[in-house]
């Protein structure tokens, strides 16, 4: 039984979950690649999410230190370099993120797709499996531990392969709109979509290639925003809005 019960009213029904967080989420105001009240800030959040009963598996993105899509089309340093650059990145996120979540009392692994044993574990199924089991917060670095693939698409795989019900990609806004609602005053948030709805909408959810593993292997995602107070543990208790895409 959970330390502390779920609400009665509103949780998601998932309790394994994989969330997605950009690396922008972890950047100062003032454009340093780290902020460490937003850390502090995100450790205490997941460690109240874990301390409710969810086993939480994290893949968070480089793009706050590097992109290499965005380097690479710059013309100087070829596609494959640059998204190795942005694999070192995520390894470097996950580091900060894993030593801000065991300060708050949570046990954290990070565990990289690219081999670096002397800085995290390398990351393996099994080894992964048994962490969550534990309840420790597996901090999922590297990627998918290859060029022209993104973290979107590094978390959709990584959350098949842990058994995870859900992933939750915690975001700029609350949910999935008709259109950019930053832009656009008319867009409509949506509560409920099928992956096929979603996918007839144009709808950008995740990347292409992510959104397809989602839904071929009729994977829950849930969309919510990382400001909201409390974002992970308030999106899956249902006290904060969120859209699910799901089959």
């Amino acid at each position: 039984m959970p330390e502390h019960p779920l609400p009665e009213k509103g949780p998601t029904p998932f309790r394994r979950v994989l969330v997605k967080l950009s690396g922008e989420a972890l950047a100062a105001p003032d454009g340093y690649w780290l902020h460490p009240p937003t850390l502090a800030a995100l450790a205490d959040d997941i460690s109240r999410a874990v301390h409710q009963g969810f086993q939480i598996a994290l893949v968070v993105g480089g793009g706050n230190v590097i992109r290499g899509a965005r380097v690479s089309a710059a013309g100087w340093i070829d596609r494959a370099t640059g998204d190795s650059l942005g694999m070192m990145a995520t390894v470097m996120n996950s580091l900060a993120l894993e030593t801000a979540l065991n300060a708050a009392g949570v046990t954290a692994r990070t565990m990289s797709a690219v081999s670096m044993p002397t800085i995290c574990e390398t990351y393996a199924r099994q080894p992964a499996l048994h962490h969550l089991d534990k309840g420790q917060v597996v901090v999922l670095a590297g990627g998918t531990g290859n060029p022209y693939f993104t973290t979107d698409t590094a978390a959709v795989l990584r959350a098949a392969e842990l058994k995870c019900d859900a992933v939750l990609k915690a975001t700029q806004v609350d949910g999935v709109y008709s259109a950019d609602p930053k832009t656009n005053p008319d867009a409509v948030r949506y509560e409920r979509l099928s992956h096929d709805e979603a996918i007839a909408r144009d709808l950008k959810v995740m990347d292409t290639a992510a959104f397809a593993l989602a839904r071929d292997g009729g994977l829950p995602l849930i969309v919510g925003s990382v400001h909201a107070p409390s974002s992970v543990t308030a999106i899956l208790t249902g006290a904060a809005p969120s859209t699910l895409v799901a089959p």
